[in-house]
């Protein structure tokens, strides 16, 4: 997975897109960040680790730009809705 690659289409994709803000901005490079590490399209996380890596301590905050995001379509996000297992987000190619 090319994060340089990901993230360039990204900022072209949002510089047309007024619905975009700085929070989206932040969760979308934390969950670069962390599928870099893990060298995958798809993670399977918790929301309070992206929210560490995103600087975000609002849970609702969060919940929304990640549902946002994915309505938007620049991920896929498929919520778990169980405190025990992590969400599945997936990165499109």
């Amino acid at each position: 997975m090319d994060i340089g690659n990901q993230l360039n289409r990204f900022f072209g994709k949002i510089s047309a897109d007024a619905r975009i803000n700085v929070t989206h901005i932040s969760v979308f490079t934390a969950i670069l960040q962390a599928a870099g590490k893990l060298e995958t399209g798809t993670l399977c996380m918790f929301g309070f680790e992206l929210m560490q890596l995103a600087k975000i301590s609002s849970g609702k905050t969060y919940y929304r730009t990640v549902r946002e995001l994915s309505q938007f379509g620049y991920i896929a996000y498929e919520p778990s809705f169980n405190k025990n297992r992590p969400s599945k987000i997936i990165l499109p190619e």
